[in-house]
């Protein structure tokens, strides 16, 4: 089909133009060869997973409404987040990152916001038992609307080709809302706006205070043995609340409410530019660049080209970073990565998001680590044993994308030993899931089956672990660090 004949991002004269056409003073937009870094620099980059649009003067309505509309965080949370992302490289922490594959502004209700927070709070209360540390949470939450895809169209089954779906911020899931539209840039601002505005009263509002302890439903687990080892963490914790109730220990504020900072891909570079403020430093009182749609963004597999657009903006914002490291990643290529956006060496300023797959991990990863262990970037490692493991269903009714469950407890599993053997530290984990009892990754305690997909299959990106397999892979990685192993019988 032809593409229609605007492309987001606008090439750099076409947005120093819209700029001074709309009244508005003109971006700075630098040479290729210069070395200062702009909000916008990155526009004399090439550019990866560009979105097209047939509506240039939406494009510009949009960009102008983000451009006016306040931040979604602060600079006073990005760095208390920086914080807490410098003592997870030096093992004085663990991180917990997850939530949707693309969220969906349906997803934006009080019922399913709730279920995430639940499930993560949960999660990070089962390994702050088992590591004896700290747990930083991010939610992919707030913002991962827009999802980079392989190819631009698809194929129905009638013959006809469509433009892929992209995500809620770019187009409609629908076959029928495959056009790219601009608004959806405004509205994926206000239900993240939504989002964080709900989870922060609910945080402020007790959710997560300790004297009203989540039930936890164990009802599922079909293995003895594994439902044994479930139910003895759980009695832990309890027993550590009711200790805690006696002497009195529970009456810190610290412990009626917890930190959870929102995270997303920062895939499209005019919104990320749009909202990014220069601002003072909350304790220098400097004045920097933030990206304010999120606390925390990360550069995906497809995007991290040295020479790209990406790479050119995040070298530049004073939020944490993270980076997907895949088997394509060559070890050198990671190291003059890291000296692009992590010029300074500032301890816990990028994380690297591992994503090999369990048959790839263990050829992978120790090149990696040792390319890093060579330089001066204190980084924080994180697992996530999501995206490698993918695989279509061959045995169900229809061809869905799946994830088992052994496969993901199988690389995490073999990055905890491989960091361990080349002293490194696994800093944490980076899983995408749902607070609802979706049927999408197979295997765990439920023992769930390709047969078993269609039940409540729900995503419309990449399959996630459901609430329940989500807690099992928490109750796992606790017991490793209270026992030594995870449990190979899921």
């Amino acid at each position: 089909m032809a593409s229609p004949p605007v492309t987001l991002p606008l090439s750099a004269a076409a947005r120093r133009a819209a700029s001074i056409s709309s009244g508005r003073p003109p971006t700075p937009v630098p040479d290729s060869n210069d070395d200062e870094w702009t909000p916008s620099s990155w526009q004399s980059k090439p550019m990866q997973q560009t979105v097209t649009y047939p509506d240039r003067t939406g494009v510009e309505t949009a960009l102008r409404k983000l451009e006016s509309l306040p931040p979604l965080v602060t600079p006073t949370e990005i760095v208390r987040l920086r914080e807490a992302l410098a003592e997870v490289a030096d093992g004085k922490a663990f991180l917990l990152q997850g939530g949707d594959c693309a969220e969906l502004f349906d997803y934006c209700t009080e019922s399913q916001i709730d279920a995430k927070l639940k499930l993560l709070l949960q999660m990070s209360l089962v390994l702050i038992w088992g590591g004896n540390i700290p747990v930083v949470r991010i939610g992919r939450i707030a913002g991962q609307f827009a999802k980079p895809r392989s190819s631009a169209t698809e194929k129905l089954k009638d013959g006809r080709e469509i433009l892929s779906f992209r995500g809620d911020n770019v187009n409609g899931f629908d076959v029928d809302e495959r056009t790219p539209d601009p608004g959806r840039l405004v509205n994926a601002y206000f239900h993240s706006a939504a989002t964080i505005n709900y989870l922060r009263a609910q945080l402020a509002s007790g959710f997560a205070d300790l004297h009203y302890p989540f039930e936890w439903t164990l009802s599922h687990v079909q293995d003895s043995e594994a439902k044994e080892a479930y139910q003895k963490i759980v009695d832990s914790i309890h027993d550590a609340i009711r200790f805690m109730r006696t002497i009195g220990a529970d009456k810190s504020p610290s412990l009626g409410s917890v930190d959870l900072y929102t995270s997303h891909e920062g895939l499209l570079l005019e919104y990320e530019q749009s909202l990014t403020r220069l601002l003072k430093h909350p304790s220098t009182g400097e004045l920097k660049y933030w990206n304010t749609s999120a606390h925390f963004l990360w550069i995906g597999d497809r995007t991290r080209q040295l020479d790209g657009a990406h790479v050119e903006y995040f070298r530049g914002i004073q939020n944490p970073i993270g980076i997907k490291v895949g088997p394509s990643m060559k070890p050198e290529e990671l190291v003059r990565l890291l000296g692009i956006v992590d010029s300074r060496k500032e301890k816990g300023r990028v994380t690297l998001i591992t994503r090999y797959g369990c048959d790839k991990i263990e050829e992978c990863l120790p090149k990696h680590i040792e390319a890093v262990k060579k330089t001066d970037h204190k980084v924080v490692w994180q697992c996530d044993p999501m995206h490698g493991n993918t695989r279509t269903a061959t045995n169900s009714s229809a061809a869905y994308k799946t994830r088992q469950f052994s496969s993901i407890i199988s690389e995490l599993s073999s990055a905890l030993k491989i960091h361990k053997d080349h002293g490194s530290q696994l800093g944490g984990v980076h899983l995408e899931l749902t607070g609802e009892a979706v049927t999408e990754c197979v295997g765990g305690s439920q023992g769930l089956t390709d047969q078993d997909l269609s039940l409540n299959y729900t995503s419309y990106c990449d399959p996630r672990l459901n609430n329940k397999q989500a807690l099992e892979a928490a109750f796992l990685i606790a017991n490793y660090y209270r026992e030594g192993t995870l449990m190979e019988n899921v």
